[in-house]
């Protein structure tokens, strides 16, 4: 049975409010979190993005969930860094945390005036610094020249077992090159034959038998309208699609791609509806997929009452479906 997360989205609310939600998930019944970890909001508007890792270890003091954070290696953060904070988080609190390592987005990475490549390149990179966490959390003494560089890294405080790194992939290209290196798979949903094609390209690069993690991006509302409204005033910035989210270099740029999108394009990309029932069938569907983990990313501003619906009406239901 899969566990289902609250998805703590650092860019939407302040890290306090965040602590107090993940404090209510936990006792409406929810079984896990996730943090988001960025630079800047997607927009203006948002007007928050605290630092996650500071947030994770506050976050899992306060309750007993288990918690997954995603993370770009090799630009705002050097491999051995990230390598550290995982074992900390992971010594902390034993088999409790989860890192899942991605290729970067632009607006987050961008402030360190690095060149911003190809995703080619951002895959290699990605691959490199993998390896240096990897080989640190292991205990090892990393010396490293290449893309990255690391000169006799060594952590002094290491967790009795090391914490799941997980890869972060969207496509089904760079599902397959994660499969080869990763613990585990972190995707997001989509129409479930392309999430049926990413999985598979995961398991043939390697992941046959490894978890998955999937990112749920919904918005619920007492009516249709609400919810739907909702969703396109928050999130409409991030339905660019493609390699452009990727791309872009600062949350101006996302409002600019955000005035192309209309109401009704909201549900390519989101599931939006008032009905939790509707909501419960749609998890069910991505549960039969095979994923170990569902994390669940209300984008609109009503947090509170989406805590309390889904742990009285979705939580249980999905719970007796699949047993």
């Amino acid at each position: 049975m899969a566990l289902i997360g609250f998805h703590a989205s650092h860019e939407q609310f302040a890290p306090s409010h965040l602590l107090a939600l993940a404090v209510q998930a936990e006792a409406a019944g929810f079984q896990a979190l996730m943090s988001s970890d960025h630079f800047k909001p997607w927009t203006e508007a948002q007007g928050q993005s605290g630092f996650a890792w500071s947030w994770v270890g506050a976050a899992m003091a306060r309750v007993a969930l288990p918690c997954g954070l995603v993370t770009a290696p090799g630009y705002r953060y050097h491999p051995a860094v990230v390598a550290q904070g995982a074992a900390t988080l992971a010594e902390m609190f034993p088999n409790r945390f989860w890192l899942a390592l991605g290729s970067g987005e632009r607006i987050n990475e961008d402030v360190t005036g690095l060149p911003w490549p190809e995703k080619a390149e951002r895959n290699a990179r990605l691959r490199e610094c993998a390896d240096i966490i990897r080989a640190l959390l292991a205990g090892e003494t990393v010396t490293h020249r290449g893309r990255v560089t690391a000169i006799d890294a060594k952590l002094y405080t290491l967790p009795r077992k090391p914490p799941l790194l997980l890869g972060a992939a969207v496509t089904e290209a760079t599902a397959g090159l994660v499969g080869g290196w990763a613990d585990g798979l972190l995707t997001v949903h989509a129409e479930p034959p392309h999430l049926k094609r990413v999985v598979a390209a995961f398991r043939r690069g390697g992941g046959e038998g490894k978890p998955m993690v999937l990112q749920v991006g919904l918005n619920w509302d007492e009516s249709e309208e609400t919810a739907l409204a909702g969703a396109h005033e928050q999130w409409r910035c991030c339905l660019a699609g493609g390699e452009v989210n990727w791309d872009l270099r600062s949350p101006g740029d996302f409002e600019r791609i955000g005035r192309l999108v209309r109401p009704e394009d909201m549900a390519r990309d989101l599931l939006i509806s008032s009905d939790l029932g509707r909501h419960a069938a749609w998890l069910s569907d991505y549960i039969e997929l095979g994923f170990s983990e569902i994390h669940l990313h209300q984008v609109g501003r009503n947090q509170e009452a989406f805590i309390e619906a889904f742990g009285k009406s979705v939580l249980p239901q999905i719970t007796r479906d699949v047993r």
